[in-house]
């Protein structure tokens, strides 16, 4: 049995390789083509009112604080959501032992909802509370969307908000 040579190792390293190669592409390419046909993918897009993620003033997030959240698809079919999850990222002042020099810290509260909008107590808390530089994230959005006749409903998570408040 004749010995191995360097060359000839990465010969047949690279034959195989390339072998390998363009099996996987086949695969891949014959894996894509399937009972989907020429189905766009679904794409959501979340706003609170009119507003997708921004930077909104202070008076203009008060306002929205009673607004439900909606989704739609890219055909602007509107779907009903189900749940979400907020979480209000709360700037507070402190006074630092070692500098002596007053900085900020970021307290998180949240909550979840089983509704389309915050619940009155969140609304009213918020509209006290709420001060510039302060963010509120809307995650976790869970739609219904409806299943053709006679299959059930299925449930989607859309888009996340981010609001940061001005």
């Amino acid at each position: 049995m004749p010995l191995l040579t360097y060359t000839m190792i990465r010969k047949t390293f690279l034959l195989y390789g390339l072998l390998l190669a363009g099996c996987a592409q086949v695969c891949a390419q014959s894996a894509g083509k399937g009972k989907t046909g020429n189905k766009k993918p679904l794409r959501f897009r979340t706003t609170w009112g009119v507003f997708l993620s921004d930077t909104l003033p202070r008076p203009e997030v008060v306002k929205l604080l009673d607004s439900s959240l909606v989704v739609r698809d890219q055909q602007n079919n509107k779907y009903p959501v189900v749940s979400f999850d907020l979480t209000y990222a709360q700037k507070e002042p402190y006074l630092n032992d070692t500098t002596g020099r007053p900085g900020f810290y970021t307290e998180y509260i949240g909550d979840s909802f089983r509704s389309d909008k915050l619940s009155p107590l969140w609304s009213s808390r918020l509209k006290d509370m709420l001060s510039t530089g302060e963010v509120l994230f809307f995650d976790n959005i869970i739609i219904k969307y409806p299943g053709p006749a006679g299959q059930e409903d299925k449930y989607y998570r859309v888009p996340e908000l981010r609001i940061v408040v001005r």
